[in-house]
């Protein structure tokens, strides 16, 4: 299991483009991908779940990935909430 904190970077944070987007990346992988924030935890490949939790720029998140491609999954979302531009 590998996880990474990361402050969201997105002007709009997570709404439905960029939660979609994010879904969509997180999706490629085979690993098992979730989201943290406060005390909330999300499965990173249902758009549902991505946009309960509401997240706004400059909040922090946590990506967590356990498979075979956890690493890749990680650092992909990681990069996409830092240099998303809408």
């Amino acid at each position: 299991m590998i996880e990474k904190k990361v402050i969201v970077k997105i002007e709009s944070g997570l709404e439905a483009r960029p939660a979609a987007l994010f879904v969509q990346i997180a999706s490629q992988y085979e690993s098992q991908v979730h989201v943290l924030m406060e005390e909330k935890q999300v499965n990173a490949k249902s758009i549902m779940g991505m946009m309960s939790l509401g997240a706004l720029e400059g909040q922090e998140l946590t990506i967590r990935a356990e498979g075979e491609d956890e690493e890749e999954a990680v650092n992909a979302l990681v990069e996409f909430l830092n240099s998303h531009k809408e």
